[in-house]
């Protein structure tokens, strides 16, 4: 099954909680102190939000998937597209160790497809991962730097 990731950074992460808790009828899935994460089956969305940006709004978007091959089934056709994207394995960020392919769409938006394989006690690692410290999504920081939107097609 692919669900749908949409990961929000907000200003005020309390009012956020607030806010999503009130807009999806129920309690997170996943609670920490800078983020928040509800598994929806009605849409099916991962939806979550951060906090510690310094930017709002999305932070990027994703399809979360069953298994690997899934992961490598997209990253095959986005590559016989020519889009452009990055590989990143036992990645930790969010609470989770993952599997990933990022690509960023023509308007600039990073897309994760990604398939989680545990979760971790922490928001993320990036001494291993390259991931800018901060950067709230774990949006690997130097990919997103050096695309530029429209460069995929």
């Amino acid at each position: 099954m692919k669900r749908l990731h949409v990961h929000v950074s907000v200003p005020n992460f309390k009012q956020g909680i607030e806010f999503y808790r009130t807009l999806f009828d129920q309690e997170p899935a996943v609670a920490k102190t800078d983020y928040a994460k509800w598994m929806l089956d009605d849409p099916a969305v991962n939806f979550a939000i951060s906090a510690g940006s310094g930017n709002k709004g999305v932070n990027h978007l994703g399809l979360q998937v069953d298994t690997d091959e899934e992961v490598d089934a997209i990253r095959q056709r986005l590559q016989s597209a020519h889009i452009i994207g990055m590989e990143e394995n036992d990645a930790n960020c969010c609470y989770a160790n993952s599997n990933k392919y990022w690509t960023m769409d023509p308007a600039g938006i990073p897309w994760e497809q990604f398939h989680t394989l545990s979760e971790i006690p922490t928001f993320g690692d990036s001494a291993d991962t390259g991931i800018e410290a901060g950067a709230c999504g774990c949006t690997p920081a130097s990919y997103i730097k050096n695309t530029v939107a429209g460069c995929c097609t």
